[in-house]
């Protein structure tokens, strides 16, 4: 029986993650039962997790849900299994879920409608898995409150009359303490089952010659002002590409569908920078890329083909911008002169930048373009084009701490430019670069 409880707890842990966020989910095992029961504590733990803004429910529930079917590798057997972990969102907090567990509390009805009664059996496919008394506590700060529980995956549904009805949002109650009134049952359906015996993966397929490719391109034009749909984007990917894997010496198309290309498409357009309406429309470049990515529906391979989207009547947005030589090395920063990760530019390489600086808090800096765009990385102008600086002292120019560069002897009063921020040498003094070229020749600070 023990061993029951633990798939049934796995399954119903895995029914419940929230998917806008990856909060602090809290897997759920039969080491926490008593006689009858399993329970996991359910309290709200301050992690933030937003409920999608148009969202017509109060909490969002969501399963992270991995079902493996049963099969053989390299002789060893695996056994069958659905797991996961619990969360819910609700006014910005992260809250886990109890099962009041008895035996066969969770169920997975297969696509021929035939229930499965051990999960060790499983077989490769796609299944709708339902668990009975689920709970939430959500405190006594939402006591004796209504909610409507719902989630942003549309394959979930929810019952409060024991599994005779279910419904993607559901009215519950709660009671003095925060926690439901009465348990309920969630439903998850297309929970596929993978098949970790297959070690093929997926190919990508001129849809037109049959030709298997690695990457490609489609022709599409724009209308009016240079406008596109995303959908259309998508459509004609569809039309000219196609994905297969091998199964049981059958070739099974693993191609996604509209829906999911498009949203391979936004993703594209968003990290252009290119601006998407809420119909799809978007000012179209002449030409960007697209990443297609595939996952198996046998054994949960990815697959990624990149495709480039030339179009007719697209708009030139390529940025004016210019070669610079970086004088010192630079650190990247972002529009609020915040440092952006670790990675440096050093001295004496040329950098793309806009043709003009920006001023951020009243400091210049040149974004830099990428792809012939602007991309939101800027660099302290001060280390490219120098500040200039006025001697209060006669000065030598310096090769190392010891040794002179040349016999020259800069006047007081010279202006001279400097790049970047000073350099300390082995004599513990600080110096700057001067001269816009690659020589060793410093002027110590202290003379400006």
């Amino acid at each position: 029986m023990k061993k029951n409880l633990r798939i049934v707890s796995a399954a119903a842990a895995a029914l419940l993650a929230v998917a806008p966020v990856a909060a602090s989910a809290v897997s759920v095992n039969a080491a926490a039962t008593t006689t009858n029961t399993v329970y996991t504590v359910i309290n709200a733990d301050g992690t933030a997790i937003n409920t999608p803004a148009d969202a017509k429910y109060d909490v969002d529930v969501t399963p992270n849900l991995t079902a493996i079917a049963a099969s053989t590798v390299n002789g060893q057997t695996i056994n069958g299994s659905i797991t996961g972990n619990i969360t819910a969102s609700y006014n910005g907090q992260s809250y886990t879920g109890t099962l009041a567990s008895k035996n066969c509390n969770a169920t997975a009805t297969d696509s021929k409608g035939r229930t499965v009664t051990h999960f060790a059996n499983l077989a490769n496919g796609l299944y709708t898995v339902t668990v009975k008394d689920v709970s939430f506590n959500f405190g006594i700060a939402n006591a004796n409150k209504t909610i409507t529980l719902g989630s942003k995956n549309s394959n979930v549904k929810f019952s409060t009359d024991e599994g005779k009805s279910f419904a993607n949002i559901k009215t519950v109650e709660l009671n003095q303490d925060g926690t439901l009134k009465k348990p309920i049952s969630i439903q998850v359906s297309n929970v596929n089952a993978l098949d970790l015996s297959n070690a093929s993966g997926i190919n990508f397929y001129n849809a037109s010659n049959g030709s298997q490719v690695t990457k490609g391109s489609v022709n599409v034009t724009a209308g009016v002002n240079g406008r596109l749909n995303v959908s259309t984007v998508a459509s004609e990917i569809l039309k000219n590409f196609a994905a297969y894997q091998v199964s049981n010496g059958k070739a099974v198309s693993q191609m996604p569908d509209q829906k999911a290309v498009v949203a391979d498409v936004n993703a594209a357009l968003k990290a252009a920078n290119i601006p998407v309406d809420n119909a799809g429309w978007f000012a179209a470049p002449t030409s960007f890329s697209v990443n297609v990515k595939v996952t198996s529906s046998i054994n949960g391979v990815d697959a990624t083909l990149p495709v480039t989207v030339n179009v007719a009547n697209g708009k030139d947005m390529t940025v004016p911008s210019q070669s610079k030589t970086i004088m010192h090395n630079a650190y990247y920063y972002d529009k609020d002169a915040k440092r952006v990760g670790t990675d440096k530019l050093t001295r004496y390489n040329s950098v793309t930048v806009a043709m003009n600086t920006t001023t951020i808090n009243g400091k210049a800096y040149y974004e830099v373009v990428e792809n012939g765009k602007l991309s939101g990385k800027f660099i302290n102008a001060d280390n490219i084009d120098g500040t200039k600086r006025t001697l209060k002292h006669n000065a030598y120019v310096y090769k190392t701490s010891k040794k002179r560069a040349n016999k020259v002897t800069l006047k007081k009063g010279t202006e001279v430019t400097t790049y970047g921020g000073t350099y300390t040498f082995k004599n513990g003094k600080q110096y700057y670069k001067i001269g816009n070229n690659t020589d060793k020749t410093y002027v110590k600070a202290s003379n400006f």
